[in-house]
């Protein structure tokens, strides 16, 4: 492909790469018999950045159904918030397991 000028070099390099938003991940919050749900409150307005009426809704929905959305965000993000949730837990006592799946 030949160019006349650097210009059209440039524009045609720009308008060939397209960037392609990431993927987006479900940080989803696990029910289990021993969290509380004061902590899973907690947990949704320290490290998901959550209001306290939005993480009570959520700690409800993970409560009654057994599972609940956290947030949703590019990978490396979701994963390291649901780390984060896990080992907080852990050093709490308490089981709590969350899982990241593809949005």
């Amino acid at each position: 492909m030949g160019f006349e000028n650097e210009s059209d070099f440039w524009s045609s390099t720009i308008q060939e790469t397209k960037i392609q938003p990431p993927d987006d991940y479900k940080v989803l919050l696990i029910n289990d018999d021993y969290t509380t749900k004061e902590f899973v409150v907690e947990v949704l307005e320290t490290i998901f950045h959550k209001s306290s009426a939005e993480a009570v809704s959520i700690m409800e929905m993970v409560h009654k159904t057994g599972m609940g959305t956290a947030g949703i965000y590019p990978y490396d993000i979701a994963v390291t918030r649901s780390n984060m949730t896990m080992n907080l837990a852990r050093k709490e006592g308490f089981p709590l397991q969350c899982t990241v799946v593809k949005a």
